[in-house]
């Protein structure tokens, strides 16, 4: 079977996940895999860019966005050369994209999207990754999701039609830079380091945590760390007035993020929604410690994760779980899996089950 797998967004967890599925599905027996990314993706400057068969013009800016959208008529024929070229069974959407659209009007073969939220979070209602993804849903013979919350979601609004399969995955951990592991948490010596990474939205919870801290007293015994692009708040601004808090407001580049990660002891997701968590999944990967709400999906991602601790969405409780945190100083880190790409290739073989459900190749 001859699987392309397409996620056309230029930066963030997309690319990766694509680049990370693909390899997964290139490792199993009588598969082909073939990855078509954004040629501005990214992943595809780093040195250890994936193998990408088809590097696909997008845009640079969101101007540049709505022009591709206003100009899709005039570039069917060159997507549609690109998948006579490539010849695939079946097509596999990552995670869908503004230009999804063009991709799904010229294939002649069955696909199957994973979606990766059902619904738009607080604060991001406009966000073009789900502006098209109820068209993208409708034609798409496998609906693949990686939580069960995500997976009531789509039922709940209607989106799931007669005779679409639908399967439920788990989000492995997500390797980042080079694959080295960092050193175990707290071997520093120093002062616990503590980071909130990601994007900076209403729903991810920025008012528990400025509560927790403030909760914590002056001196919470540790350093915290919020780094990631978002909107201007109070809640930063409060979180950045804060002794022992540093305020990063930018978007983190992907050469940065293993560093990141790995120079913090504990992720902090004080979320008040989720579907699931990418920022989770690359902690686990790396052997941090994560303290998360109990909210959407990141309960099952994290169930049986050693080295997490879950609490409910209030402050109170995520300040009694960061001092937990803080006196516990579980370590080492966790011994990383002999194979960091076991949990992806196992999902691949679930994914590839699916489509070779809904395309009748072998």
């Amino acid at each position: 079977m001859r699987i392309l797998t397409w996620q056309w967004g230029r930066r963030g967890a997309g690319p990766r996940f694509a680049a990370l599925l693909h390899a997964a599905l290139g490792r199993l027996p009588a598969t082909e895999s073939v990855l078509s990314l954004s040629a501005e993706a990214e992943i595809l400057g780093a040195a250890d860019a994936p193998d990408c068969a088809w590097r696909y013009p997008t845009y640079s800016s969101a101007a540049g966005a709505l022009a591709r959208l206003l100009t899709l008529p005039l570039a069917g024929r060159s997507v549609r050369a690109e998948l006579d070229r490539l010849a695939p069974d079946v097509a596999l959407c990552a995670m869908p994209a503004v230009l999804d659209r063009l991709m799904v009007a010229n294939l002649r073969v069955p696909y199957g999207i994973i979606v990766h939220d059902a619904v738009s979070h607080p604060g991001e209602s406009l966000s073009f990754r789900l502006v098209d993804q109820a068209r993208l849903l409708r034609g798409a013979g496998l609906l693949a999701t990686l939580s069960q919350a995500v997976t009531d979601e789509l039922h709940n609004a209607g989106a799931v039609r007669p005779g679409q399969r639908v399967l439920t995955l788990t989000h492995p951990p997500m390797p980042v830079g080079d694959g080295a592991m960092p050193a175990a948490p707290f071997a520093h010596g120093g002062r616990p380091r503590l980071l909130m990474f990601g994007r900076l939205l209403p729903y991810k919870g920025l008012d528990l945590l400025c509560q927790a801290m403030a909760d914590l007293g002056p001196d919470p015994g540790f350093m915290l760390k919020v780094a990631g692009d978002g909107p201007d708040s109070a809640e930063l601004g409060r979180l950045g007035a804060m002794p022992h808090v540093v305020v990063d407001r930018r978007w983190i580049p992907e050469a940065e993020l293993a560093q990141l990660i790995g120079d913090s002891d504990a992720l902090v997701l004080p979320y008040r929604q989720a579907s699931q968590s990418g920022v989770a999944a690359a902690a686990l990967a790396l052997g941090r410690q994560v303290i998360a709400t109990d909210v959407g999906g990141l309960a099952e991602q994290l169930r049986d994760a050693p080295q997490a601790i879950l609490c409910p969405p209030d402050a109170g409780a995520l300040a009694d779980a960061l001092r937990t945190w803080r006196d516990r100083r579980f370590t080492p880190g966790p011994t990383p899996a002999a194979d960091p790409m076991a949990a992806w290739t196992a999902m691949a073989a679930q994914l590839r089950a699916g489509l070779g459900a809904i395309s009748g190749a072998a």
